[in-house]
């Protein structure tokens, strides 16, 4: 970092980060995520103006001949690292087996240190950085979306009496595309002439599309499968 700074150089710094993070919260704004276009920049900023402060104060460094008091200006962008961790830890949720947010919280902590990037004065590697985390936000986005995935869930059959054992289920299950992880307890009532069966059951599936294969729900066509539900 330069000894000295001129406006000119403060004016340019903050500039670049409003820019570079306003873009990148636009992006998470048109696909409806949390941290949009405010929240973005405003992390941003906030770690480029910690920088410029660090900047300014460089002259500062050390410990007076007449101070127990040492001043370290590193810390002030280390705070800012610190707590842009609870702000991230606050975006992330869990919905039953689904976690959500965890893109929300990297994106704020990569802002973080873009804008630490500008703020120091390293304008190249900001600007760098900054394509890169917009290439990875924009273009892997669509990527994500087609990778196969694994998907999981509970599978509930509920039978007529005179209906298809559990053997005899889970291979049509297995032909239909199911993987069956694991089977739960069977219940049997002999008042209503009733079997319900059940499994946890994985197949592949996108991000976008984890929905059982179309062969799943043609089984409740089968003349004695009254019910099928899925739990996700």
């Amino acid at each position: 970092m330069p000894i000295s700074l001129s406006w000119s150089q403060i004016v340019l710094r903050l500039i670049l980060t409003a820019i570079a993070a306003g873009i990148i919260g636009l992006n998470r704004d048109e696909h409806g995520r949390p941290a949009g276009l405010r929240t973005n920049i405003l992390v941003g900023l906030a770690a480029c103006i910690a920088m410029i402060q660090a900047n300014l104060l460089i002259n500062s460094n050390g410990k007076p001949s007449d101070s127990f008091v040492v001043m370290d200006i590193m810390r002030l962008p280390l705070g800012i690292l610190s707590g842009i961790g609870f702000i991230g830890a606050g975006a992330i949720l869990k919905k039953g087996n689904t976690i959500v947010g965890v893109t929300t919280a990297a994106t704020l902590w990569f802002v973080t240190v873009m804008g630490l990037c500008f703020g120091g004065g390293q304008l190249g590697l900001g600007i760098v950085s900054f394509a890169l985390g917009f290439v990875v936000l924009a273009a892997l986005r669509q990527a994500e979306n087609v990778i196969p995935r694994q998907c999981r869930g509970t599978l509930k059959v509920r039978v007529t009496g005179d209906g298809p054992g559990a053997i005899e289920l889970e291979a049509m299950l297995r032909a239909a595309g199911l993987k069956i992880s694991g089977r739960s307890i069977r219940y049997d009532v002999p008042e209503g002439g009733q079997n319900t069966f059940g499994w946890k059951v994985q197949w592949k599936g996108t991000k976008d599309k984890c929905e059982p294969p179309s062969a799943v729900q043609q089984l409740t066509q089968h003349p004695q499968i009254q019910r099928m539900e899925f739990f996700s």
